[in-house]
């Protein structure tokens, strides 16, 4: 055999096991919204019950979750909030119902369902879950809805394979399940390209949401966006309504919600709308009571890529700062589970010194956007994770970073 037709059947040796490496197995998730109940129906249809060993789902202590039906009893069993399915051979279901409103401590609701229209996070769909699968299996994830009468159309985060129907695709996860803001009912929806990146903002009828006000801002920063964060999500949905939902946004993957009476931009100068893009984009999220990086940094950009986009002037930006300043005056540390408002304009301040401390010592080659950019290969972040990652880029200490702030 000649050298070249050695190489071509390596190569071709190599792709055909690839192909037989992943056995793909379809898993359908069918969804049917009952509005007279606030639940909804769950059906998973697995098409080859084989390929999977069990899935172990966390289903809280809540009563969130109820009327599990499996084809038979030994494939279904509950202990401790958790439930395992070790789907039989062949075509494998597993049915149940889940309450859809949930209104938090305040009064305030992150999911709803009205006679018109549901509002709600796929995650609460579909529970997190450990799967122990075939090592050749490869799972492919479909999403279907089926509406009450009078309820128009459904939009989630991914991409639409036809009436009601969305592929879910995650390479992150080995369980593809529909996470993400959803929105069902009747309906009023616009639509844009931007980028690579297909943007739907909608919101329920009669809700008073801004949507066009929405998706001028987004072609506004889009560019500076993706210039720190460079993701080209092949689909994006911002979700909208107004009271009693939570008052403010609240991001999650490919898509995020507004409340229908934040503004585009805050009178201290800042932007909600922005600032939730920013978590959508960098996906930064952290441990070790460090909430203050993955808050410090979106709301830091909420004020600069409005900045570099021409929506803010210099003498603008130096008031924002002195909002920041007298907002966090009292502040003596940034450590915590959940970054308070005067703690994240305080990061806010440490990360604005730290972009100059970078710039002026790397002569304008870097700046805090690499730190950001390497924060967004980790899965989770930490305050050390955050100095070392400044030091290695600077070749040396930061001093502003050698704080009592980050202790």
């Amino acid at each position: 055999m000649h050298f070249r037709q050695f190489l071509l059947f390596v190569v071709l040796s190599l792709v055909l096991g690839q192909s037989q490496a992943a056995k793909r197995v379809d898993l359908d998730i069918n969804v049917r919204f009952l509005p007279q109940d606030d639940a909804a129906e769950v059906e998973l249809v697995l098409e080859d019950g084989a390929a999977i060993r069990y899935l172990d789902f966390n289903l809280g202590d809540d009563g969130h979750y109820s009327d599990f039906k499996a084809d038979s009893d030994e494939a279904w069993q509950v202990e401790a909030g958790r439930g395992i399915w070790r789907p039989a051979k062949g075509t494998a279901r597993l049915a149940y119902r889940v309450k859809v409103t949930h209104q938090r401590k305040n009064g305030r609701f992150d999911a709803r369902m009205t006679p018109d229209w549901a509002l709600l996070r796929g995650d609460d769909l579909v529970p997190a879950a450990r799967i122990d699968q075939q090592d050749d299996v490869r799972l492919v994830s479909r999403l279907a809805f089926t509406l009450p009468d009078g309820w128009k159309s459904v939009e989630t985060g991914w991409p639409r394979i036809g009436k009601n129907r969305f592929r879910v695709d995650n390479h992150e996860r080995l369980f593809d399940r529909p996470t993400g803001w959803i929105l069902a009912g009747k309906l009023g929806s616009r639509r844009a390209r931007l980028g690579e990146t297909d943007v739907t903002v909608a919101a329920p009828v009669g809700e008073d949401v801004r949507r066009m006000d929405i998706l001028t801002m987004l072609t506004f920063v889009w560019p500076e966006v993706q210039a720190v964060f460079p993701r080209d999500p092949k689909k994006l949905l911002i979700v909208g309504a107004d009271d009693p939902m939570w008052r403010g946004g609240l991001s999650g993957p490919n898509s995020l919600f507004m409340h229908a009476d934040r503004p585009m931009v805050s009178e201290n100068g800042t932007s909600s709308l922005v600032h939730e893009l920013v978590h959508v984009f960098s996906r930064i999220s952290d441990a070790d009571r460090s909430d203050w990086i993955s808050e410090g940094l979106a709301e830091y950009y909420a004020i600069e890529l409005m900045r570099r986009a021409g929506g803010l002037s210099e003498d603008r930006y130096q008031k924002v700062r002195d909002h920041l300043t007298r907002w966090s005056r009292k502040v003596d540390s940034l450590r915590g589970e959940r970054s308070s408002g005067p703690v994240t304009a305080r990061a806010v301040l440490l990360l604005q010194e730290l972009d100059k401390e970078i710039r002026q010592r790397s002569k304008s080659r870097h700046s805090l956007d690499d730190v950001a950019r390497g924060l967004m290969r980790l899965d989770r972040v930490t305050t050390d994770d955050f100095i070392n990652i400044t030091e290695t880029l600077l070749g040396g200490p930061s001093s502003v970073l050698d704080t009592r702030l980050l202790r």
